[in-house]
């Protein structure tokens, strides 16, 4: 069902990414400012499907105005002023973020205008979904998109319309610029070389992103985008995911190979982080950095650097903040066909643990498709860490699935990886070594070799070795269960029956006598064995008086039948143990 549902929303998303790269495309060719507004409209309507799209811009006089619509909507309403910090368009601008109503006459959290609300009632408009046009942390106005009738917008259609009215401000933007440029070229013949410039520098704009577009198109990576970003724009090309890391990177030099430049590249990204806008300096190794971050709505994706020995124009660095949008595309979409990848992943992996020995056609299919041999996942791991979620321990262990051509997932609760190794244990503490440095912080790691593709068992013993150690203390290990052998009677199922005859003939009658009386001879005994059978610390420990404790253990031994305490203890210490243990694995 989950492959058919895949199948289903593939084209979906495909459609809605090639929608965004074709109006990126388009929204960059230079134009009048009107017929970007209708573009802008026209593309947001159809991608994303409400019954009408309209775009409303900021006066001077803090007034909205709509100055494009797409859908059949009354002509009142298109000329329709809304007053300053009133309805979702105010607060659509006081917030500079995205919000959304189901029933935009019934929400009481809005300033409502009466003459507003009556056009609002006339042209029967219900659900309403406003995003902000930002340029260069400047609000200019609001897209909107509305129904008539009542609905929740999703989260992905908010982060979509977000996008999209990044690059709408940018291009609307462009646009007034060029009218400006036109107007003085008319009025000023003596500013002919200097716009004359601008526009050349406003082509290669386009010149870039409309490569970058292709690029993405065509299914290129980050490291060829960077590379032709690099190309088209001369100097150098860095490219760092969310965290920081570096994700790609184009040109010759950069300012990752000096110390300096590497300082440099700090501080840029941290101003432009914080910005939230392009921000450009220099370096003292004589580089002029300019920083832009990548952005899908709030959501910070990463940042693109761009390094050279000229200062770089405005234009030049709106080049810049385009190219994140691109960059910023491509991102999405790498998450998107990652995520999937890895939830088929974690399914595959339930699959196999579940389906018992050996593998179906099915499965068998599913797994050559990514590249995976069933027949050589010999070994099942599992991963704990105090304090991380098991989700985030699985995020850890697709990379390494990926990269040994392996499994991943989270199974009952567990952080779980088959893969193959031909040393079991140094491919574990492998593992430890990279969870370790990655996460900062103890990790527990236990591995079970598989025999006759029978993963479901090797997930039980490794789960319950882990269950077993993690009781006995262990917090930062990195083992096979072979190392605790001595223990398997605790945590293997298949010799579930020799722990149970083996605690039957030791310490059967306890057992029996704990489970009528609702008392815990078994907890005293192993306080008593714990404390090398000091009687004034195991009384203080069981927290009961000397005289109670001496009474227990008088009633063990008439519970036993014998004078334990005079004979071999080692078989009654090892059951009490073992009965601890298996106690343990079973919670």
């Amino acid at each position: 069902m989950n492959e058919r549902a895949d199948a289903n929303t593939r084209p979906s998303r495909e459609r809605e990414l090639a929608s965004l790269y074709a109006t990126a495309r388009s929204l960059t060719a230079l134009g009048d400012v009107d017929d970007v507004l209708n573009s802008i409209v026209r593309h947001a309507h159809d991608l994303i499907g409400t019954d009408f799209t309209y775009l409303s811009l900021l006066g001077d006089d803090g007034v909205l105005r709509i100055t494009a619509s797409e859908g059949t909507i009354s002509a009142a309403f298109r000329s329709a002023h809304i007053p300053p910090d009133t309805g979702l368009g105010g607060k659509v601008i006081q917030s500079r973020a995205a919000h959304w109503v189901d029933d935009y006459l019934a929400a009481g959290g809005l300033r409502h205008d009466p003459g507003f609300d009556a056009l609002v009632g006339n042209e029967g408009l219900v659900a309403l979904l406003g995003v902000p046009l930002l340029v260069r942390n400047r609000v200019i106005g609001a897209l909107f998109a509305a129904h008539r009738s009542a609905r929740a917008f999703r989260t992905d259609e908010i982060a979509l319309l977000s996008a999209f009215a990044d690059h709408a401000a940018v291009a609307l933007d462009n646009a007034r610029l060029y009218e400006a440029s036109r107007s003085a070229l008319a009025e000023l013949r003596t500013a002919y070389r200097t716009i004359e410039e601008q526009v050349r520098v406003m082509e290669r704009a386009q010149g870039v992103h409309e490569a970058l577009t292709g690029l993405v198109l065509a299914g290129g990576e980050p490291q060829v985008v960077a590379r032709e970003l690099a190309d088209q724009m001369g100097g150098s090309i860095v490219v760092l995911d969310r965290g920081g890391d570096l994700l790609a990177r184009g040109g010759a030099g950069g300012p990752c190979d000096e110390e300096s430049g590497g300082a440099a590249l700090t501080d840029v990204i941290g101003l432009a982080r914080n910005t939230g806008r392009a921000i450009t300096t220099t370096g003292a190794d004589g580089l002029w950095h300019s920083a832009a971050t990548i952005r899908a709505g709030d959501s910070l994706l990463g940042t693109v650097v761009w390094s050279q020995r000229q200062e770089p124009s405005a234009i030049d660095v709106r080049s810049l903040e385009l190219a994140t949008h691109v960059v910023g595309l491509l991102i999405l979409k790498d998450d998107a066909a990652a995520d999937a990848a890895e939830r088929l992943s974690g399914e595959l992996l339930t699959e196999l643990i579940v389906a018992g020995p050996g593998a179906g056609v099915t499965q068998r299919r599913r797994a050559r498709s990514r590249g995976i041999d069933l027949d050589t996942l010999n070994v099942v791991i599992t991963v704990e860490a105090e304090g991380v979620p098991a989700g985030d321990l699985v995020r850890h262990l697709h990379a390494l699935a990926r990269q040994e051509a392996g499994l991943a997932g989270e199974h009952l609760g567990r952080a779980t990886l088959i893969g193959f190794a031909a040393d079991a244990e140094q491919f574990t503490r492998s593992v430890h070594q990279r969870l370790r440095a990655e996460l900062g912080r103890p990790v527990l790691v236990l591995s079970e070799r598989v025999t006759g593709h029978d993963w479901g068992r090797a997930f039980a013993r490794a789960t319950g070795c882990a269950q077993m150690v993690r009781h006995i203390g262990a917090t930062d290990l990195a083992a096979t269960t072979d190392r605790f052998a001595l223990y398997a009677l605790a945590f293997d199922v298949d010799r579930a029956h020799e722990l149970d005859r083996f605690l039957a003939d030791v310490i059967g009658p306890l057992l029996d006598y704990d489970a009528r009386r609702s008392t815990d001879l078994i907890g005293t005994l192993d306080a008593y064995f714990s404390n090398d059978g000091n009687l004034r610390r195991t009384a203080d420990v069981l927290r009961v008086h000397l005289n109670t404790l001496l009474k227990r253990l008088d009633r063990v031994t008439s519970v036993l039948g014998h004078d334990w305490r005079a004979a071999d203890d080692l078989p009654l210490r090892l059951a009490i143990r073992l009965e601890r243990l298996r106690h343990a694995v079973r919670l």
